[in-house]
């Protein structure tokens, strides 16, 4: 139920406005001068705040201006007997959400509310879909080995030192190069991530550096890569052990040059990229194999950030667990289960091959089929068979 705060030094318009607009069914709070209601705002949560202009201490300019400089959302309507078009004027360049002369008119009152309201429901909307866009996942962990990588992310992502990533799938290599970037002088650009993995050989070249209209069949229109899209931010190349050699040899010209060439293009671009490269193999090996080129592999672990498995950080179990089962009915709008002792310990000592994608794979399996808490006899029908 949405709830308004009134601030006027006039009782009587404090009762109507209060009886109005509880018959309305919202929550009302009232306070009887700018003072009493900045500080009822400070300690209080309010969707909309009425108040008028003429008081005693504290008036109601004043008092949006306080509510203004402390960065709410929160929409303030000004009312007053004794304004005009100028009051008006300035009280809506201040900060206020609109201006109603007394005596109010219901509707005009009433329509004014509900668009205050709208926009408060929009304001948190918009944050919290920022907030899904654009997130940075935390790092959970406290073993000696997760509290090593923070340190070197705090280290490192402030440079433009190129930083190779190992550790084995679902580790969490993603996550690091997402921190690189968030505390990096680059984080109000773009990360934009490649799977080298993921895309043929064939279109690998084409993916990273793009191509011009008419370059190969399929190439209908001219196309941007990566390494441009990139620019001025960061380029996460990720399983770029899997990458062709002639890929290879284009993006270690990018790096020594800073200058790329779409495929089918002659021109030269300049990029301004910081690259992070991840793996989950061993590129020493590779190289000894003729898999890699060993120039690139210099110039891309100026950096190494080694991502442990699960199973050699169990101690960080607890906590991860803990932050998926909290994510999870976050997500689907449900309390958050607890989890019994036995079941971690479970938990902390299963194989876990896949990592903490796998993990939260269970903890999700866990939330969805067990009871109102997850016990051992859960994990023992729907962790440990698999």
């Amino acid at each position: 139920m949405p709830n308004i705060l009134i601030i006027d030094d006039e009782r009587s318009i404090r009762n109507v406005l209060k009886d109005i607009l509880a018959n309305e069914g919202f929550t009302v709070e009232e306070a009887t001068d700018g003072e009493e209601g900045l500080q009822k705002f400070q300690s209080g949560n309010f969707d909309v705040i009425l108040c008028d202009i003429k008081m005693p201490r504290i008036d109601g300019i004043e008092f949006l201006q306080k509510v203004m400089a402390t960065g709410t959302e929160v929409p303030v309507i000004m009312i007053s007997g004794h304004g005009n078009i100028e009051t008006a004027v300035d009280a809506v360049k201040k900060g206020a959400f609109d201006y109603i002369a007394k005596p109010p008119d219901l509707n005009r009152l009433l329509i004014t509310i509900r668009n205050a309201l709208d926009k408060t429901v929009l304001v948190k909307e918009t944050k919290i879909l920022k907030r899904k866009v654009s997130r940075v996942q935390e790092m959970i962990g406290e073993s000696e080995a997760i509290r090593k990588i923070k340190d070197t992310i705090a280290k490192v992502a402030p440079t433009e030192a190129r930083v190779l990533v190992t550790g084995e799938n679902g580790s969490g290599k993603e996550l690091v190069a997402r921190w690189l970037h968030e505390k990096s002088n680059r984080a109000n650009g773009p990360i934009i991530e490649v799977n080298c993995a993921a895309i043929p050989g064939e279109l690998i070249e084409s993916e990273l550096f793009g191509h011009e209209k008419g370059s190969f069949t399929s190439a209908v229109k001219q196309r941007i890569g990566k390494f441009e899209q990139a620019n001025g931010g960061t380029l996460f190349l990720d399983e770029i052990g899997d990458m062709s050699l002639s890929a290879q040899a284009k993006v270690l010209r990018a790096l020594q040059e800073g200058k790329i060439t779409r495929v089918g293009g002659e021109k030269e671009i300049s990029v301004d990229v910081r690259v992070i490269a991840a793996t989950n193999k061993d590129l020493l090996t590779e190289v000894a194999e003729k898999n890699f080129r060993m120039d690139l592999y210099h110039r891309l672990s100026v950096i190494l950030v080694h991502v442990p498995s699960l199973n050699d950080r169990r101690t960080d179990i607890p906590l991860l667990v803990d932050k998926f089962l909290a994510d999870i009915a976050a997500e689907y709008g449900q309390a958050v289960k607890s989890i019994d002792k036995k079941a971690m310990e479970a938990l902390q000592q299963h194989n876990w091959t896949g990592n903490i994608r796998e993990l939260r794979n269970v903890v999700e399996r866990l939330i969805i089929l067990s009871g109102k808490s997850i016990g051992m006899e859960d994990v023992r029908n729907y962790v440990l068979p698999i």
